[in-house]
């Protein structure tokens, strides 16, 4: 049964995402159980990725624009041999090709070759809005629109297993990466083609999965339960910012 907070709620909620549900469905579950609609987010995951969300509630809401920039880290699975049109294991295969052989020294050799300062193309499925209309919404119509590459940086992109045609791996980067385009990227430097098959948000910014609970477990807390779990929004702030008086947030000064 939901629970019915005795006083308003307000700090960051550090949630452990499920497969299967869209950022947005995250808000709302959330919204429905802390009987409040002051619930926002630092950064979406795709459906079927899993892990870290930065849940903002209540006054901690003001503080999207300092917790949305930060780097986040990734660990997941990329297929070799198979493009898909959502460039991950949700989408349709569009081509299949043979993998070729490769030692774990070949893959680091070309997972490194990623690192750095680049431009990317966002992916034409994606929430990027052109000319006020989502790309995925063209995309579903068989649309393909003319995309701005956007600014990236690659500072981690470790192998961690390697059994054909599976790779596992470790990526840190800047926010608005698409994890998935660098999967398929990656595909196409190897010639063979790839697809994202499983993504876990571990880290954004100083936050890390390891201190998030899950929808099921905030169901189940009482209101003073939720508040322990609710980091106040001062201390969610990456120092050395510092909060407008306007926001009504304290500062922590």
């Amino acid at each position: 049964m939901p629970l019915v907070p005795a006083r308003e709620l307000h700090g960051v909620l550090l949630v452990d995402k499920p497969p299967d549900h869209t950022s947005h469905d995250v808000v709302a579950r959330l919204r429905g159980i802390l009987h409040t609609r002051r619930i926002g987010h630092a950064g979406t995951l795709d459906p079927m990725a899993t892990g870290l969300l930065v849940m903002l509630v209540g006054k901690a809401t003001s503080l999207s624009q300092y917790l949305m920039s930060a780097d986040k880290t990734y660990v997941g699975t990329i297929e070799l041999g198979k493009t898909t049109n959502t460039q991950d294991a949700e989408g349709e295969v569009m081509e299949t090709r043979p993998v070729p052989v490769l030692t774990e020294a070949e893959m680091r050799a070309a997972l490194a070759t990623f690192l750095g300062d680049q431009y990317q193309t966002p992916p034409m499925f994606s929430a990027v809005k052109i000319k006020g209309v989502p790309l995925y919404k063209s995309a579903r119509k068989g649309e393909e629109i003319v995309r701005e590459p956007r600014f990236i940086r690659v500072m981690e992109f470790t192998l961690t297993s390697w059994e054909s045609p599976v790779l596992g791996f470790v990526l840190r980067c800047t926010k608005g990466s698409y994890v998935r385009t660098l999967a398929h990227d990656l595909g196409a430097k190897l010639g063979c083609g790839a697809h994202l098959k499983t993504l876990r948000r571990t880290v954004s910014g100083h936050f890390n999965v390891a201190s998030a609970v899950t929808l099921e477990q905030i169901q189940k807390m009482s209101p003073a339960e939720v508040e322990k779990v609710l980091i106040p929004p001062h201390v969610a702030l990456p120092a050395p910012v510092a909060l407008p008086a306007a926001t009504g947030v304290p500062s922590g000064q």
